[in-house]
């Protein structure tokens, strides 16, 4: 408040001031210029400023107070100059303190530095897991080796000698027709009725036919001519028993004996003439009898 108060008794002396051509307008001019330039500074150099002015300002006035009853012309060069040194000296000083004053380097307040957190023990590291001992291995105890079961041997064939007043030819064809029935499971009975047959169609004999040319082209032991019988049976190829080729053969043809014997019902039970009979369909269905005791001796020797 008193800067603005020296600032309009300032005012008031420098209108004064013009009014009688003051000589020390010059140096006010200054100042002001002085503190237009100052606008920018901080309150601290515009307070010292301000407070310069007003003293300069009180002094002026009184200069003008006890100079008014003095003429103008006894307003010295002198005093004038005077007042102008001192009011540039003082300004001199205030702007160099206020230079200084901003010169200084405002310090940073220096950053607290932050509190260092206290180092985090290490975690102590876990010991090395001991890797499992690996159990001692036990030989493996040998394993005993598996007796390999034996593959049932055949059964040894018995040496073939002829029987009942037959030759070796009449034995080989009866044992064909012995294994014929074995391969299909038959009982012996039904091997002593086939043989019984045979020795009573071909004595045993495996026969080609007069009426088929073809049968003597199939291994043979003399020859037939009941009708187109062929074969140990005298089975008939029109009848259905077979082609010539297949009925030349003996166990063939055994095994077309055996499959019609099994369709007679009950024929296990029958006399052996009869049961014969029931296959062959003979006009002397009673002649089989006579060799059924020397068939039965055969089939004994072949499986004994």
């Amino acid at each position: 408040m008193r800067g603005n108060g020296a600032h309009e008794q300032r005012g008031v002396g420098r209108h004064r001031a013009a009014a009688r051509q003051n000589p020390l307008t010059s140096p006010l001019k200054s100042l002001a210029e002085a503190i237009s330039r100052l606008k920018s500074a901080d309150s601290r150099k515009l307070m010292a400023v301000t407070g310069l002015v007003g003293a300069l300002g009180a002094a002026t006035v009184g200069g003008v107070a006890a100079g008014a009853g003095a003429p103008e012309h006894q307003v010295t060069l002198q005093t004038a100059s005077a007042s102008r040194a001192v009011a540039d000296q003082a300004a001199t000083r205030s702007m160099d303190r206020a230079a200084t004053t901003a010169s200084k380097p405002v310090e940073a307040a220096a950053p607290k530095a932050a509190p260092q957190a206290a180092p985090k023990a290490a975690a102590p590291k876990a010991a090395p897991k001991a890797a499992p001992k690996a159990a001692p291995k036990i030989a493996a105890k040998p394993k005993a080796a598996k007796p390999k079961a034996a593959k049932p041997k055949a059964a040894p064939q018995p040496v073939l000698r002829p029987v009942a007043g037959l030759d070796m030819t009449q034995m080989r064809n009866a044992q064909a027709i012995v294994q014929a029935g074995q391969q299909l499971g038959l009982p012996k009975r039904a091997y002593v009725a086939a043989i019984a047959c045979a020795m009573q169609e071909s004595q045993l004999y495996n026969l080609a036919s007069t009426v088929y040319a073809e049968s003597y082209n199939y291994t043979n032991q003399g020859e037939g001519s009941d009708h187109d019988s062929v074969g140990l049976f005298q089975q008939r190829p029109t009848s259905g028993w077979g082609t010539v080729r297949d009925l030349m053969q003996p166990k063939y043809a055994a095994t077309q004996f055996y499959k019609a014997l099994a369709n007679v019902q009950g024929w296990q039970d029958m006399p052996l003439t009869l049961a014969i009979q029931e296959v062959q369909v003979s006009a002397f269905p009673y002649h089989y009898a006579k060799h059924e005791t020397r068939a039965q001796e055969v089939v004994d020797a072949l499986t004994r």
